[in-house]
């Protein structure tokens, strides 16, 4: 059985605080209460720093008092009132001082204790929104090409063919997607993390989106900083994974990636999805993630700007500008 010392550190100065004033009235040798008045100050720093506040508030208290007021007996009779209470103010200096270095320790492992839950929140957040932007994109990839598949099956086979061939193209890339997840929970413990994908891999990825049409620049994507290349593909995944869920009708998404008068400019747009498609192809599904408000924190803190809405032509765009390499957008 262990014992938690840090427990018995207010019962026991409030035992000895109680005997040094109790010997110091009784007329106990001034030298020794002066040794104990001593003793009660690492105790002091050790309640303040380790007590709970209840009971190490009774106990620093009482030993404040205690080491405040021991020599206020031997003053009896031959001074002032007034010179009784400067020696305990006097006194009373070093016990606070000690109570001081206690309770910085105390604040100390408190904010490391804190920036520590702080620290495993983000994470948690940071995986959170990669599941949502990397897995939640081919996952819902997988369940509109088998919806397609199941309708076409029997009409037309070689489009069944090739919808099962994107739902396994989708699937490798949801497992990629769990693999850096896992790489980055295995970061903590010294482990390499596998690199999070950006805009060279846009081509494979609207590669595998049907009637998806990129146009690069590739001054625009020397353009970009690390953190905007990574969020421009997190733009494009989110977006088109919102076209697969609200207009899966769309005949043409056109993914473009070039210099603008701001900085170097991400849109994704689609076309209007074609009448009854939605509901022939729609994920069913209730509610709505965080996706684009999510995204848009992250562009910020990338130092860029994302805008969404419908276009002209009734399809929808989604525009995300960043500031090139060297600049800030304003």
């Amino acid at each position: 059985m262990t014992v938690n010392t840090r427990a018995i550190y207010a019962p026991l100065l409030a035992v000895a605080a109680v005997g040094g004033l109790l010997g110091a009235f009784l007329g106990a040798p001034a030298g020794w209460v002066l040794l104990w008045a001593g003793l009660l100050l690492p105790l002091l720093a050790l309640v303040a720093r380790w007590s709970p506040v209840r009971s190490g508030a009774l106990a620093a208290s009482l030993g404040v008092a205690a080491v405040a007021l021991w020599p206020v007996p031997l003053m009896w009779g031959t001074a002032s009132w007034l010179e009784a209470c400067g020696a305990a103010a006097f006194w009373a200096l070093p016990a606070i001082a000690a109570l001081a270095a206690g309770g910085h320790l105390r604040r100390q492992a408190s904010r490391m204790r804190q920036a520590v839950r702080d620290g495993r929140r983000d994470q948690q957040l940071e995986l959170a929104r990669d599941l949502h932007d990397f897995v939640a994109h081919d996952v819902s990839a997988i369940v509109v090409q088998a919806q397609a598949a199941r309708f076409v099956a029997d009409k037309a086979p070689e489009q069944a063919i090739r919808a099962l061939e994107r739902i396994e193209a989708a699937g490798l890339g949801a497992l990629a997607s769990m693999d850096r997840t896992v790489h980055a929970l295995r970061e903590a413990a010294g482990a390499r993390s596998a690199s999070v994908p950006g805009t060279s891999e846009l081509a494979v990825l609207v590669e595998r989106f049907e009637g998806g049409v990129l146009e690069t620049d590739p001054a625009a994507v020397r353009g970009l900083s690390r953190e905007a290349d990574t969020t421009a593909y997190r733009v494009a995944v989110e977006a088109l994974t919102n076209v697969r869920r609200h207009a899966p009708g769309a005949a043409v998404v056109r993914v473009r990636l070039h210099r603008a008068a701001e900085g170097i400019e991400l849109s994704v747009a689609n076309s209007a999805p074609v009448r009854g498609a939605s509901t022939l192809l729609g994920l069913r599904r209730r509610g709505g993630g965080t996706g684009l408000a999510g995204l848009r924190g992250r562009v910020e803190a990338a130092g860029g700007t994302l805008r969404a809405g419908a276009s002209s032509d009734g399809g929808w765009r989604v525009c995300a500008v960043f500031p090139a390499q060297g600049h800030t957008l304003g």
